[in-house]
């Protein structure tokens, strides 16, 4: 079953730039239509990291990724990419859709620098209507995520970490 989710997921993960970009930004229309609330985060954040599809899957060791775009002012700025190891009780396989909210200039600035992880005590909140409306910030950042296919059982201890890669034409229209 992991290895189908993984299958499945493997052409969101080898997209091109644009093809990205038009998932994140239709991944956030689906986060704001399963909770309207959410816009507030949109709207006020330093930016945001949205990753469409992140494809996880494990047997005791687990591991996910999954590629991103990070957006600035709501306009997507470059790529991120996300690697996830864990270790513990897991079997199963799942994708999911996940967005990083960025509290302050400074949380963004270790995003772009590669400096930024989220480790195990991270919370992500399981999208669902009005989800957003109590979320705070935990260290800068607020995670929320919304599954997409399969099933995971899990209680296990790991972390993410991100790379980040500009665009190289800052001007292009995405």
């Amino acid at each position: 079953m992991t290895l189908l989710v993984l299958l499945g997921a493997a052409p969101a993960l080898g997209a091109s730039d644009d093809a990205l970009v038009s998932d994140a930004k239709a991944t956030i229309q689906t986060f704001k239509t399963k909770d309207p609330k959410i816009e507030k985060l949109f709207s006020t954040s330093s930016g945001y990291a949205v990753f469409p599809t992140i494809a996880k899957g494990g047997f005791i060791i687990g591991g996910a990724g999954g590629d991103g775009v990070l957006f600035v002012g709501g306009k997507p700025v470059g790529t991120a990419s996300m690697g996830q190891g864990s270790i513990g009780f897991q079997l199963g396989g799942q994708t999911y859709s996940e967005v990083i909210f960025f509290e302050n200039p400074s949380t963004l600035a270790d995003f772009k620098n590669g400096n930024f992880q989220l480790d195990a005590q991270a919370t992500a909140v399981a999208l669902s209507a009005g989800a957003s409306a109590d979320a705070n910030y935990t260290r800068g950042v607020a995670v929320f995520t919304m599954t997409k296919a399969g099933l995971m059982y899990e209680a296990a201890v790991g972390g993410q970490k991100f790379t980040f890669h500009p665009f190289a034409d800052k001007n292009a229209q995405r």
